[in-house]
């Protein structure tokens, strides 16, 4: 399905925010948004939702699909030192891409993350990093065979892999099962997805679905297993006003790589 040979093809592109973000040509898509900015995104459609929702938390343990350039990890622990939060950070994070991993020492990373420099040379080095507040794993490989080992329950999972017209397998309803089981009671799932087999994959695993507005990018979606104060999406009356409309299968596809 996927031409392993265009794997290192990938682009700097500068986002509206002034952040870098890449091009890859194997997905044919960039990693971020650019409009509104890479770092904006990470905030504004995971991180500050999830603390949001999550205040005065001790501990939060996320699963972060897929590390990539690592702007969802960099930008939680941005937000826990500009608002000098204690809360201890495990995250855990599945990543194809082991040569881009390597790379990001060298990546042009916005101002904001300069003081997790030696973070991100730790990672690109061992894919692990570990301090009394933040712990952070890589783990290399397919996703999908990833995650059947995973024994840790996630409070919250930023779901931003390659879009669901380019990689299909981290959106289908057989893998939102996957990522339920590995999910507290009372867990969040973020995404910047909003697509009506997104929409229909998590509502039949279960999740109640939010709308997130922001003026600077196109809305986001947050997924919860409890019901949240805030007006929910009515998926019954979208499946009636829609009833041709479906989740993706495991079975419409014949390999399962990221």
């Amino acid at each position: 399905m996927y031409q392993e040979s265009l794997r290192d093809h990938k682009k700097k592109v500068v986002t509206d925010d002034g952040s870098v973000t890449l091009f890859s040509t194997k997905f044919g898509e960039t990693y971020h948004s650019t409009q509104g900015g890479a770092l904006h995104e990470s905030l504004e459609k995971h991180v500050l939702p999830l603390f949001g929702f999550k205040p005065d938390r001790q501990k939060l343990t996320i699963l972060d699909i897929c590390f990539g350039l690592g702007y969802n990890t960099l930008a939680t622990l941005y937000h826990v030192a500009k608002e000098n939060l204690s809360t201890k950070i495990h995250i855990i994070s599945p990543e194809f891409d082991q040569k881009l991993i390597v790379s990001l020492f060298e990546f042009d990373y916005p101002a904001e993350f300069e003081p997790f420099k030696p973070i991100i040379d730790q990672l690109s080095k061992t894919f692990f990093y570990e301090d009394e507040q933040f712990k952070i794993e890589i783990l290399i490989g397919d996703a999908r065979q990833i995650l059947p080992a995973i024994t840790t329950k996630f409070d919250a999972v930023y779901q931003d892999a390659f879009s669901p017209k380019h990689n299909p397998l981290l959106w289908t309803r057989e893998y939102f099962a996957q990522i339920r089981s590995l999910l507290a009671d009372d867990a969040l799932l973020t995404t910047y997805s909003t697509a009506a087999s997104v929409r229909l994959a998590l509502h039949e695993n279960g999740f109640h679905l939010f709308l997130l507005s922001n003026d600077m990018m196109r809305d986001s979606l947050i997924a919860s297993l409890a019901m949240l104060e805030i007006e929910p999406v009515d998926m019954e009356l979208k499946i009636q006003r829609n009833p041709s409309a479906r989740s993706l299968r495991d079975a419409s596809f014949c390999e399962v790589r990221r």
